[in-house]
């Protein structure tokens, strides 16, 4: 049996496994809360790793590994140090409180929480943050359709990108529709152990590969400054560079994006018990570290096999970032069980985009039916027919996203960084504002919001591209002018009423 064959068979039970999923929890949706927050009956296990599988996307087992490949340590490393501070920081002071007053506030979405939170009745505030909500949210979801079509494109030459991209996004929405948030959790938790799986197979294949450990570590010193974490460099460069302060600090504000995330902040309100979200901070905080951490192996180990030339090598970072595809095309010439774990990981890659764009797509669609429809034109609804609107959301915002990621050409990781910012600098300075000071009013959280989304346009394009100190990724400078908006503003208007201070205080 070839080895295309096994790994198609791997790759098609895990699509067929997520759909079942989905086909056997979309009976239990019998509320909107069900569909959006899985009734809040979701256990610490799954919490943590659900939450974190649903954070990594493709850039854990794409992005870091082809970044460390083709630039060392260096910028790998301090990304993922942002990206880990950032997570256990975010489980630490974000997790409990939200589950607390979303629950105490009735508030089953992000934007539902901040109009609650500031007695917003016109559902402006709510609109404002549905509205930010779809418009990073669709190009997000886009990107991890095309990781996903240009994975099976990059594994099967003769096979239609727009095919491929199809069909992964057909899946999506098949487990999303059916199952909502229940269905979204449990799959991201099956996908986390596979994303494990998948890395850890191929760090040992790849060392043994190489030639051993030493031969791993003797290759990258060839490279000069590619082992250190303040040299500027690629495995093209003949003198590395300096990687100062401002780089590594511009870098590491990856990690304030968590604070707005709205599909990690949703795993926070849904779990069962909020004094169980002490094991899922620890659970997710150690899984992300680990498995950060060997996708930096990982890189590291791809560079010796292409330049032992057991792998032909890569000429360009994001060519680098198809590293476990390649390895796992070679894995697979080995036999029937290599070529079956060669599926088990590339179905851990195609996992990796597929958890997170379920997240997304649930928080998207309930930015429309249940915050616009709801929260903004005020129409009531009943719980079958929201479930209904939302179910057609989810579809609906697909196809949007699908049309986006019509081009193969795409930049992925492009996308997602914008996006990531955009969320950071909307959500982020607000809610740590929403949970942590009482003074905090709606006119301040209005200003925040508006404040931090428009910097992330006009610093990516007008100021960025000045070069020198002006290159700061856009979430830093639009998190602080945020934070400076709602400080100013609630500041200069009246003080919030007595009973939003009361619900504060009770919390």
């Amino acid at each position: 049996m070839s080895s295309n064959v096994m790994i198609i068979i791997a790759i098609a039970v895990y699509l067929i496994g997520m759909l079942a999923i989905g086909a056997a929890y979309s009976k239990r949706n019998k509320t909107s809360s069900d569909f959006y927050l899985g009734g809040r009956k979701l256990g610490p296990v799954v919490v943590a790793m659900s939450t974190e599988a649903s954070d990594m996307s493709s850039w854990l087992l794409m992005g870091v590994p082809g970044l460390a490949y083709f630039c060392g340590l260096a910028d790998a490393t301090w990304t993922v140090v942002g990206l880990a501070l950032g997570t256990y920081l975010n489980w630490l002071i974000v997790a409990k409180r939200l589950r607390t007053y979303s629950q105490k506030l009735g508030a089953i979405t992000i934007p539902d929480f901040f109009s609650h939170r500031y007695g917003d009745s016109s559902g402006l505030i709510e609109g404002i943050a549905a509205l930010v909500i779809i418009i990073f949210f669709v190009p997000y979801t886009a990107s991890g359709f095309a990781a996903c079509g240009k994975l099976f494109t990059n594994l099967f030459p003769n096979m239609s990108y727009m095919a491929a991209m199809l069909i992964s996004a057909a899946v999506i929405v098949g487990y999303c529709a059916m199952g909502g948030f229940l269905a979204a959790s449990i799959t991201s938790l099956i996908q986390s152990i596979v994303m494990t799986v998948a890395l850890f197979v191929i760090l040992f294949f790849g060392i043994r590969s190489a030639g051993g450990w030493d031969a791993v570590v003797e290759n990258a010193k060839s490279v000069p400054g590619y082992l250190s974490l303040f040299a500027n460099t690629t495995i093209q460069s003949a003198e590395p560079g300096k990687y100062g302060f401002i780089t590594i600090v511009s870098t590491m504000a990856w990690g304030l994006g968590y604070f707005g995330m709205p599909h990690i902040l949703n795993h926070f309100m849904a779990i069962n018990d909020g004094e169980k979200l002490k094991i899922s901070r620890r659970i997710g905080s150690i899984w992300v570290v680990i498995s950060m951490s060997v996708a930096i192996i990982v890189g590291l180990v791809g560079f010796a096999m292409s330049s032992k030339g057991v792998i032909a090598p890569f000429e360009s970072n994001s060519a680098a970032e198809a590293i476990l595809v390649r390895i796992s095309a070679l894995m697979s010439t080995y036999g029937v069980l290599p070529a079956l774990l060669a599926g088990v990981v590339l179905a851990g890659i195609l996992s990796s985009t597929m958890s997170t764009s379920d997240a997304q797509l649930l928080a998207a669609a309930s930015g429309v039916s249940h915050n616009i429809i709801r929260g903004v034109f005020h129409r009531e609804l009943e719980n079958r027919q929201e479930i209904r609107i939302a179910r057609i959301a989810v579809l609906v915002i697909a196809i949007i996203a699908a049309f986006f990621a019509r081009d193969p050409n795409s930049s992925v990781f492009g996308i997602v960084s914008f996006a990531w910012a955009g969320f950071g600098a909307a959500f982020g300075p607000l809610m740590l504002f929403s949970l942590f000071w009482k003074r905090c009013n709606k006119y301040g959280a209005i200003a925040g919001m508006v404040s931090g989304g428009a910097t992330i346009f006009l610093w990516k394009y007008l100021v960025r591209p000045l070069g020198g100190a002006w290159n700061i990724y856009e979430l830093l400078p639009a998190f602080i002018v945020s934070c400076v908006f709602i400080v100013v503003v609630s500041l200069c208007t009246p003080a919030p009423d007595q009973k939003i201070v009361k619900d504060f205080e009770s919390v």
